[in-house]
């Protein structure tokens, strides 16, 4: 088990990419008997998360918690609680794949995305890591979530097809209500909730320069890219997150 830095409310994993890799991959050769979740909290996620008792409940349920967002492990250094490395859904879901090379055929079912995208990045994903299997791919329509039948039919297809990993792209925080909600009744022994990643996979969505990424700048890319959608949120993100880590800073304890 790896150590945890409490941020926000929250437990965050200090993990690297290869460790949190290689826990899944663990998680598919152990299979504990309940899916066993990951979420990957941003700036936006830290600040619903102080609202949002449902979503707080879906994060203390995960079996892993990792840093998405280059200012939440920024904030974590700055506050003296280091997590070692950004670790963000969109690059997991890749590094996943690629590490698949030694093992049985990975099965993955993509649950997300609207309609066709799934079925694109399936075609996608086989093509470029041939050890891994798309056994399955839905998109469910807006409010699926309170439709308890169609809720059943998404069990039941997801059951049918066998997978070693359910990849959930609903956007947050849907995706990690609905997971945490149903995780006894998932049968898959992995759960990933990561956003935009199956449009990422289908080309649906172009992610930012890799040099972007890097210097942690990745949010203007995507804030140009869906300005009506995500400009918005990114103020209002950037009015909220500096109020939050400077609560925390207040309430650390001079010396730690």
């Amino acid at each position: 088990m790896s150590q945890r830095v409490k941020l926000f409310g929250i437990e965050i994993d200090a993990v690297r990419m290869n460790e949190a890799v290689a826990r899944v991959l663990s998680w598919k050769s152990n299979p504990t008997g309940s899916c066993q979740y990951v979420v990957t909290p941003n700036v936006d996620h830290t600040i619903l998360l102080q609202e949002n008792e449902g979503l707080r409940e879906a994060y203390r349920n995960a079996g892993m918690i990792l840093a998405d967002g280059h200012p939440v492990v920024w904030a974590s250094r700055l506050l003296r609680r280091p997590l070692p490395a950004r670790v963000p859904g969109s690059d997991l879901v890749p590094s996943l794949f690629r590490s698949a090379k030694g093992y049985r055929a990975l099965r993955v079912f993509l649950l997300g995305a609207a309609p066709g995208v799934a079925a694109r990045a399936g075609e996608n994903i086989e093509r470029r890591w041939p050890s891994v299997k798309v056994v399955g791919t839905y998109s469910p329509a807006i409010g699926f979530e309170n439709d308890e039948p169609e809720n059943r039919r998404i069990l039941d297809m997801v059951t049918e097809a066998q997978p070693d990993v359910l990849v959930v792209g609903l956007g947050a925080p849907k995706q990690e209500l609905w997971v945490s909600k149903y995780q006894q009744q998932i049968q898959a022994p992995i759960a990933l909730c990561v956003g935009a990643t199956i449009d990422f996979l289908a080309g649906e969505k172009k992610r930012a320069p890799v040099w972007l990424r890097r210097i942690g700048m990745e949010w203007v890319h995507r804030m140009l890219s869906e300005p009506k959608r995500l400009v918005k949120r990114y103020l209002r993100d950037a009015w909220i997150f500096p109020q939050l880590v400077w609560r925390e800073l207040r309430s650390t304890p001079t010396g730690t």
